[in-house]
């Protein structure tokens, strides 16, 4: 059987305790995965000064350019798997061994490895929108001279911890930047889905990265915390209740459900039937499973005749087997998650106020079983009320609710959005998206919200994360 190392400063290491990742579906073992404990992160952390030291040593040029290798590497070399046995992975090997774990088909692992292909090969443009245009050599220098002042950054961390997901491999592109950033990593992967961060972390290290600057710490819960304790920065993500302990530490960025939304304007929801790919697009990119999917479609009128239409256009969406060419939809590991999501549904659903647009046109239940792996199949809902619980859910497949709420309600009742795609051009309603606390990432247009611009802060800026501004002066003689 394989195995998935621990990388203690880059360096691969088998654990005593392992864990055997399965398929899905077949449930037979893929993997075994080396566990890290607390004392053991928490030793290895003790070492972060002199590993971020190592990536100091370069320039953020040089840097850039490890990033550039690394894109190719990750998206077409034969990597380590595990350095101390040998084992090699190619691409074809990493798309199999994700889907075989996570339950993504082919066609959403191989999207997704776009993603961070793009992002590591794009790093200067990343880095410009992060840093909004700063002349990176002051990471170098620790001040520049830059439009006639003197600016100055100082590092708040020797290390980014990094508490990850197992559902879309794309957000992994969020924290690759730290590197770039002159901040190691250390990365706790999630249960099903080591491959992609372990991959990205063999990729840099091909392409030139100082090993010391990559940790990789398969892990528990008691592991997790003591990452998030032991590190100076971290980004951590999870569900609501997940990451609600860490809400107000400032030290922990976090990366929860986005209750992204779809909001069509006063002006604009008569003709709403032009944007109804917008809206299916949104609702089922990458298998419904990125925070940055909608989980709700917000109208002043006309709801139950786009909740009808759009939920005809869901319907037609099928569970297909994870390698085939038109597969959409993910399994869920565990079966009987499936089962409870789709109760929870019902539940909801029984209390009233709310109906399931899809059920009349998919002609079956929800829960369904493909060659052996259990689906859930789209749901769209039609709420009445927008205060209905089902207005405010989001889960690991394509979900969402057409909610129809008077326009001057409309934003305040929607409540906290990571991402909104408004279309309107009334001038007013306009100003008030733009204005509004509650939404994080804002597309004027019919822009569906599952487009990310990887060089826009997403969920928070990485760098000022990782980096403040401080007050510098220095003179003439010295500053030379």
């Amino acid at each position: 059987m394989l195995h998935v190392p621990v990388l203690r400063a880059g360096a691969p290491y088998r654990s005593e305790e392992r864990i055997v990742l399965r398929a899905v579906g077949t449930r037979e073992g893929v993997a075994e995965v080396s566990q890290a404990n607390p004392g053991l992160i928490a030793r290895d952390l003790s070492a972060a000064p002199a590993h971020r030291r190592a990536l100091q040593a370069l320039t953020v040029r040089e840097l850039l350019e490890v990033c550039r290798r690394a894109a190719v590497e990750f998206a077409s070399a034969a990597l380590p798997l595990d350095a101390a046995e040998g084992t090699t992975q190619s691409p074809d090997d990493f798309v199999r061994l994700q889907s075989a774990t996570t339950g993504m088909p082919d066609t959403l692992c191989r999207a997704n490895m776009e993603k961070v292909r793009f992002v590591l090969a794009e790093m200067e443009r990343v880095l410009g929108g992060l840093t909004r245009g700063l002349d990176l050599r002051a990471l170098d220098r620790g001040f520049i001279e830059q439009d006639g002042r003197t600016v100055s950054y100082l590092g708040q961390a020797d290390a980014l911890g990094a508490i990850l997901p197992s559902n879309s491999p794309g957000v992994h592109s969020l924290w690759i930047p730290a590197i770039a950033l002159k901040i190691p990593l250390v990365l706790k992967p999630g249960r099903e889905e080591p491959w992609t961060p372990l991959r990205i972390a063999q990729a840099l290290i091909a392409a030139g990265c100082p090993r010391e600057a990559l940790g990789f710490y398969p892990t528990d819960h008691g592991g997790a915390t003591q990452i998030l304790l032991g590190c100076e920065r971290s980004m951590f993500f999870g569900d609501a209740s997940t990451v609600e302990a860490w809400r107000g530490e400032h030290r922990v960025q976090l990366h929860g459900p986005g209750f992204s939304k779809v909001v069509l304007g006063p002006d604009a929801v008569d003709d709403w039937r032009r944007h109804l790919g917008m809206m299916e697009t949104s609702i089922a990119e990458n298998g419904g499973r990125s925070c940055v999917n909608a989980s709700g479609v917000w109208v002043p009128a006309h709801g139950r005749e786009i909740a009808e239409a759009l939920g005809e256009r869901l319907a037609r969406i099928e569970a297909l087997p994870l390698g085939h060419r038109q597969a959409a939809l993910a399994a869920f590991p565990d079966p009987a998650v499936a089962h409870r999501v789709s109760s929870y549904i019902d539940d909801l659903l029984r209390a009233g106020g709310a109906e399931d647009v899809t059920a009349r046109h998919r002609g079956r239940g929800r829960v369904v079983e493909v060659d052996g792996c259990t689906f859930l199949l789209p749901t769209l809902i039609f709420c009445e009320d927008p205060e209905h619980p089902l207005c405010r859910t989001e889960l690991l497949f394509p979900f969402a609710a057409v909610v129809e709420a008077p326009r001057e309600r409309l934003l305040e009742a929607m409540g906290p959005t990571l991402v909104v795609s408004a279309v309107t051009d009334d001038p007013d309603f306009r100003a008030a998206l733009v204005t509004s606390r509650n939404v994080e990432r804002l597309n004027l247009g019919a822009l569906p919200t599952s487009r990310v611009s990887w060089d826009q802060p997403h969920e928070g800026n990485l760098f000022e994360h990782l980096y403040r501004r401080r007050a510098f002066q220095a003179e003439a003689t010295s500053a030379a």
